[in-house]
C-alpha cells in the first residue's frame, strides 16, 4: 500500500515545487519590467509645443512629456499621480517638463469633456497655477468611469479660490469646445487608441511613445534611458 501512495505523492510534491518556482519567478521578472515605448511615425504628427498649451515645469526641458489625458478615465488618474512624482524628482532641476492635453473618450466618459472644459475656465480665471491645482484636485476626487457628479466642478474652482459665479458664465459658454475638440483629433492623429496616450520628446526632437498608466518605475526607466 505504501508503495502505491508513493508515486501519487511524489507527484503532488513535484507539481508543488514546480508551481512555486514558477510564482517566485513571475515575482522576480516583475521587478524588472520596462514600459512598453515605441517610436512610431504617428507621433510626428503631434501638435509642436507652443505657449498655448498647459505646461508644467521648463518648456526648454531635456524630456518634455505631453499627455493626452481623459479625466474620467481611472487609468488616467493613477497615471496623474505617476507624473506628479515624476516632477517632483525630475522637474525642479529642470529635465523633464509635462504638457497637459484633454482627451476625452465620449463613448466611455461622456461628462469627460465637459471637464477637461472645466479646466480651461479655471486657466482662463487663474492662470497656469489655477489650472494645475484645479486639474490636480479634479483628478483626486473623481470616483472616475463616468462618476463625478457635475455639481462638484464649481465646488472644485470655489476650493482652489475662484470665482466660482465666473466659473459657472465660464463653463456654460461652451467657449472651449473646440480646444478640446482640437486637443481629442491631434490625440488619433498622433497615435492615440487609448487613454493615457504620452509622447515624450527629447531635446534633439526623438519621439517616444509610451503607451497606458505605466508605473512610476517603467516610466522612470524610459526617461532615464533619454536623459543619457
Amino acid at each position: 500500500m505504501s508503495e502505491k501512495l508513493s508515486v501519487p505523492i511524489a507527484i503532488v510534491i513535484a507539481g508543488g515545487l514546480i508551481a512555486g518556482a514558477l510564482y517566485y519567478s513571475n515575482i522576480k521578472s516583475s521587478k524588472v519590467s520596462v514600459a512598453p515605448v515605441v517610436n512610431n511615425e504617428s507621433a510626428s504628427f503631434m501638435r509642436p509645443v507652443s505657449s498655448s498649451d498647459h505646461i508644467l515645469g521648463n518648456p526648454k526641458a531635456d524630456v518634455v512629456i505631453v499627455e493626452y489625458s481623459d479625466t474620467e478615465c481611472p487609468f488616467c488618474k493613477q497615471f496623474h499621480v505617476t507624473l506628479k512624482r515624476v516632477m517632483a524628482e525630475y522637474g525642479n532641476a529642470g529635465k523633464v517638463a509635462w504638457v497637459y492635453r484633454h482627451f476625452p473618450i465620449d463613448s466611455l466618459h461622456s461628462k469627460a469633456r465637459k471637464e477637461a472644459e472645466a479646466l480651461e475656465c479655471a486657466n482662463e480665471l487663474g492662470g497656469p497655477e489655477k489650472f494645475w491645482e484645479y486639474t490636480n484636485l479634479l483628478y483626486e476626487i473623481t470616483p472616475s468611469n463616468n462618476s463625478l457628479d457635475p455639481a462638484e466642478l464649481p465646488k472644485i474652482a470655489k476650493t482652489v479660490g475662484l470665482d466660482d459665479k465666473a466659473f459657472n458664465t465660464c463653463l456654460s459658454s461652451g467657449k472651449y469646445k473646440d480646444k478640446v475638440e482640437a486637443d481629442y483629433q491631434n490625440a488619433v492623429k498622433s497615435g492615440g487608441r487609448g487613454t493615457p496616450h504620452s509622447i515624450l520628446v527629447s531635446k534633439d526632437g526623438l519621439q517616444t511613445v509610451v503607451q497606458g498608466a505605466q508605473p512610476y518605475e517603467n516610466l522612470k526607466l524610459t526617461i532615464d534611458a533619454i536623459l543619457k
